[in-house]
């Protein structure tokens, strides 16, 4: 299933929103219908958090089946009461405090900003158990505002080269695709939810890019 959806009147749904399989966090103050269309959609349970009073979720935290890495300028009482079942929950101190936008992972590997610390590196591998990589997409260094991924493909930025594609397919064995949302934007991470149950995408969405979005997630 693919829906057009906005966050706060906002197109750009991904910074709002982080999304897995089974889970979605999202903004505490987020509209009723705004929630239970992201559950529908994607067939997720949802919990409401804050991070350091912000209400961009999403380019603040990043997680898989393993563990959830969330910036370090937030805390253990953000989550409190929370079922996250069973993952690890890191809080990750880095001047590079846009986890959402510096990290992409699955179940199976994550890609990350190059400038990373080699402790945070170790950190971020440790919490999401899985291969951690260095390296851009698109030449961009926020690797999360510039893709999406769920267990059936992944798309990237149309800046992205061959060899970035190459290289992200073998990473994450899957399919790799370029392609936009909102309209020409290509910043896709901040435009996209995507889990292996459904697809969101803002509403300035075109035809074009849904069809090219459908194909690749479906």
């Amino acid at each position: 299933m693919i829906k057009k959806l906005s966050i706060f009147e906002s197109d750009f749904i991904g910074v709002y929103a982080k999304v897995f399989n089974d889970f979605a966090f999202l903004p505490r103050n987020i509209p009723e219908e705004t929630r239970l269309s992201i559950e529908e959609t994607l067939k997720v349970k949802t919990a409401g958090v804050i991070v350091d009073n912000f209400s961009l979720i999403g380019t603040m935290l990043v997680f898989n089946s393993n563990g959830i890495v969330v910036s370090g300028l937030s805390s253990k009482e953000d989550f409190s009461g929370l079922d996250l079942g069973g993952r690890r929950l890191f809080f990750l101190k880095d001047r590079l405090n846009a986890i959402g936008n510096n990290i992409i992972t699955s179940d199976r590997a994550a890609v990350i900003h190059p400038s990373f610390t080699e402790s945070s590196e170790k950190a971020i591998a440790d919490t999401l158990g899985v291969e951690v990589i260095k390296t851009t997409i698109a030449g961009v260094s926020t690797v999360g505002s510039v893709a999406v991924l769920n267990n059936k493909g992944m798309l990237v930025s149309p800046e992205a080269s061959e060899e970035e594609i190459k290289n992200l397919s073998d990473i994450f064995h899957l399919p790799v695709k370029t392609g936009t949302a909102n309209y020409g934007s290509y910043y896709i991470g901040a435009s996209i939810l995507a889990n292996s149950s459904g697809i969101l995408v803002g509403n300035a969405t075109t035809s074009i890019e849904l069809g090219r979005i459908d194909d690749i997630f479906s």
